[in-house]
């Protein structure tokens, strides 16, 4: 599997995203994705700093706080808005813009999971600067989030997942 996220094309300049598939359950991958103490770990955008105020699983509803640095530290209020167990999680900013996970099961066992971040329901004045950016820090997320998960899952399990492991 390539170590490459792609970038999306969604029609809507306040929609931008990447995708990858990943040798893991989509069960697997979601408990990182919905646990925000882990999320520092794997972001592309390196604005995410330190540790989380919050839940260890996100729910729908969930509130958390993330620790940010664009210049200067901050904190980031987050609620999750967007939740199907082990499919999507989506959680909005103050900004009103949602970071959003999809995750759809293939048949070989991998995953193939999008990260968007929507703007579509923000002020775009607060969104010009963020769609610049957004796209390759998702992509590079899911790299990393790939490389994270794969790892571990396959030191959890004694089997090859797929032919040449």
């Amino acid at each position: 599997m390539e170590d490459k996220a792609t970038i999306l094309d969604s029609g809507d300049k306040w929609l931008v995203g990447a995708k990858i598939v990943i040798i893991a359950p989509a069960s697997e991958i979601f408990k990182l994705v919905a646990n925000p103490h882990l999320h520092s770990q794997i972001d592309g955008s390196k604005k995410v700093r330190g540790k989380m105020i919050g839940p260890e699983k996100l729910s729908l509803g969930s509130v958390f706080f993330m620790k940010m640095k664009v210049g200067i530290p901050y904190i980031m209020k987050n609620k999750v808005v967007e939740y199907k167990e082990n499919t999507l999680i989506g959680w909005r900013t103050l900004a009103r813009n949602i970071w959003r996970y999809e995750l759809k099961s293939l048949d070989n066992g991998s995953t193939e999971v999008s990260s968007w971040m929507d703007g579509r329901t923000a002020p775009k004045f607060l969104m010009k600067r963020e769609i610049t950016w957004a796209a390759k820090a998702n992509a590079k997320t899911l790299v990393n989030l790939k490389n994270f998960v794969e790892r571990r899952w396959v030191n959890r399990i004694k089997t090859p997942l797929a032919p040449g492991w």
